[in-house]
């Protein structure tokens, strides 16, 4: 694997001129994918001045917003890695209410939020309608490799050793749900962009892969 080191200030800098050059007169869904550890929310929260002072809207979407109920979630306790895994994510809500109306013959009108995790019931969020251009930065782990409808996916891979220094101990359960997505759906082997993030203060970028 060939990596070339860069600045946060530069990996922003060139992911913004990456994605403006992509489908100037339609929608963009972007997936930023990884561990929380790994900042995802960070990244897309740092794109959307600069994408913006270059001319595209842009909207930020994050997959705490899009949890299934605590019923499914939480029905194998609150610390299961397979549930993790398999079932916390809405993927059918974030598919239906974002990415499919975002994508080419959609209606142009999404929801940036579907559930409030903190009252467990829906976010009860308007619709709004998504200017020509716009830009949508969907932020999560474990957003790959399941068949929704991203045209440009960035993956934030983490070594098994760093990403468990950097995770939380109450969080520390998560793990296992990781180390079984590096095995089975390997996202780094084909995400359009993948960045080493061992440590986030001086991400590189995957030039070859293995």
């Amino acid at each position: 694997m060939r990596v070339r080191p860069v600045s946060p200030e530069i990996l922003v800098g060139e992911l913004a001129d990456l994605l403006i050059c992509r489908e100037p007169d339609s929608h963009l869904r972007v997936a930023l994918d990884g561990a929380s550890a790994a900042g995802p929310g960070a990244l897309a929260d740092a794109l959307v001045d600069p994408l913006k002072a270059l001319g595209r809207p842009t909207v930020r979407i994050d997959t705490a917003d899009f949890l299934r109920p605590a019923s499914l979630r939480l029905e194998f306790g609150r610390d299961n890695p397979d549930s993790y895994y398999m079932g916390w994510f809405d993927e059918a809500g974030l598919a239906r209410e974002v990415l499919d109306p975002a994508g080419p013959g959609g209606s142009g009108r999404v929801l940036t939020r579907l559930w409030d995790a903190g009252v467990d019931r829906a976010a009860r969020e308007p619709y709004r309608d998504l200017p020509p251009g716009a830009i949508l930065l969907v932020s999560g782990p474990l957003l790959l490799g399941g068949g929704l409808g991203f045209d440009v996916t960035v993956h934030l891979e983490m070594s098994a050793a760093a990403l468990a220094r950097r995770t939380p101990p109450e969080s520390a359960w998560t793990l296992p749900a990781f180390q079984r997505y590096a095995d089975e759906v390997a996202p780094a082997s084909f995400a359009d962009v993948v960045v080493r993030v061992d440590d986030p203060r001086h991400p590189a970028m995957v030039l070859e892969r293995s």
